[in-house]
């Protein structure tokens, strides 16, 4: 196969995962389409090596993991995150909850690995599933390298159409409220600019380089500045490394926060440099790549652990959001449904919400009043969850292996 049909059929698969999730609003996720496509092609006419062949080995998924991971580190805004500060515990208690039961229950069921294996990425996204699945590989444990690839691809499959559910309970509640007088559009300009704080891209602010014209900022001095903070991440990761042993991945995240407060970054340097795109594709590619260790019978072998952790990470989220919720005086649904943002992340947090909203009322007034109350927790929930701890815990949890 020649390399540019190799890249060719990779790419089409990817599109047509695209397409089926826009046709079904996401409830089919287009991770889970592109999996099955690339698992059927494994299992027929594929060469073991053909992400490989088409131009993406895994030193160039390497590099797109540090940019995209510094990348990260770019979008947290301080602000926005003091003006969730309940959101962020509830976020960070959903996760306590999967720890918790999966370390108490799940351990005694599946194993003390396979827990390990499948928490970060259970929540979080591609990158944490990539370390994970890496870490697994690097053991020696091949199954369990699999099974970190196929429970990111389907944890989906309980986050969506749950928090469907969730925010429905809570939309028409608040509903409720509105309708007898109860609530407000509270605090409506407030609320407007959250969602907008948590949606909109900031203007850059580079500090460090205000004087310098804006043509002199082209798109390779922002790939420049980009991977020499991830270059600072991965030289303190070995250097501290005879001390203790942090992942390099989890400083560029730190690193990245850091240098865009400093003024050496703007926000989504990545986007701006028209490089995100590319490092999302070659991410994306590297992971199916895992796929092609998995035989039908281990797929048929990491199925009961599948099944069994996402169904206790679920209940382990509910128990603790509820105490959560409780406490902070937050609704059980609405800490229910933000705990539940770590199973799948932006943009899906961002499309259930506004679909749910949608579906509830046909009065803008209404909806706006829905959206300033239910959308900036979402958001923040699944920045927090996915974007953040997520890449945290990986960088932990690969050291348990």
């Amino acid at each position: 196969m020649s390399q540019m049909l190799a890249l060719v059929i990779l790419l089409a698969i990817l599109f047509i995962g695209d397409l089926v999730a826009v046709r079904t609003k996401a409830w089919v996720p287009s991770i889970f389409v592109c999996a099955v496509l690339f698992l059927f092609g494994y299992w027929t006419f594929f060469p073991q090596d053909i992400v490989a062949l088409a131009g993406v080995p895994p030193v160039v998924a390497t590099m797109m993991m540090y940019l995209l991971i510094t990348n990260m580190g770019t979008l947290l805004s301080l602000q926005e995150l003091k003006n969730q500060w309940k959101t962020i515990v509830i976020a960070l208690s959903g996760i306590l909850g999967i720890i918790a039961i999966l370390f108490g229950i799940g351990t005694l069921l599946f194993g003390y690995q396979t827990v390990v294996v499948a928490i970060p990425p259970l929540v979080g996204g591609v990158v944490s599933a990539l370390i994970m699945s890496e870490g697994a590989k690097e053991a020696g444990l091949a199954s369990l390298s699999v099974f970190a690839i196929v429970i990111y691809v389907m944890q989906g499959f309980a986050g969506y159409p749950i928090t469907s559910v969730v925010l429905k309970k809570e939309g028409k509640r608040l509903l409720q409220q509105y309708r007898n007088g109860k609530l407000a559009i509270e605090a409506q300009g407030k609320a407007a600019a959250e969602v907008a704080a948590a949606t909109a891209v900031a203007k850059p602010e580079l500090k460090l380089f205000k004087n310098m014209p804006e043509k002199y900022n082209t798109d390779f001095f922002k790939f420049l500045r980009l991977s020499l903070v991830a270059y600072l991440a991965y030289l303190t990761s070995t250097l501290v490394a005879p001390v203790v042993s942090i992942s390099p991945f989890v400083l560029c995240l730190l690193f990245g926060v850091i240098a865009t407060s400093a003024g050496f970054l703007e926000k989504q340097v990545l986007q701006k440099a028209n490089g995100f795109g590319f490092a999302l594709m070659a991410l994306m590619l590297f992971i199916f790549d895992g796929l092609k260790q998995a035989t039908p019978s281990m797929m048929l072998e990491i199925l009961y652990p599948l099944v069994g952790t996402i169904v206790l990470g679920v209940i382990g989220m509910y128990i603790f959001s509820f105490i959560a919720g409780k406490i902070l005086k937050v609704s059980k649904e609405m800490a229910f449904a933000v705990s539940l943002t770590a199973l799948y992340g932006f943009p899906a947090d961002y499309i259930i919400t506004n679909e749910v909203i949608k579906s509830l009322t046909e009065d803008e007034k209404e909806r706006e009043m829905l959206t300033g109350h239910m959308l900036p927790p979402m958001l923040v929930g699944g920045f927090i969850t996915v974007t953040m701890v997520s890449v945290i815990l990986a960088g932990i949890f690969v050291g348990f292996l």
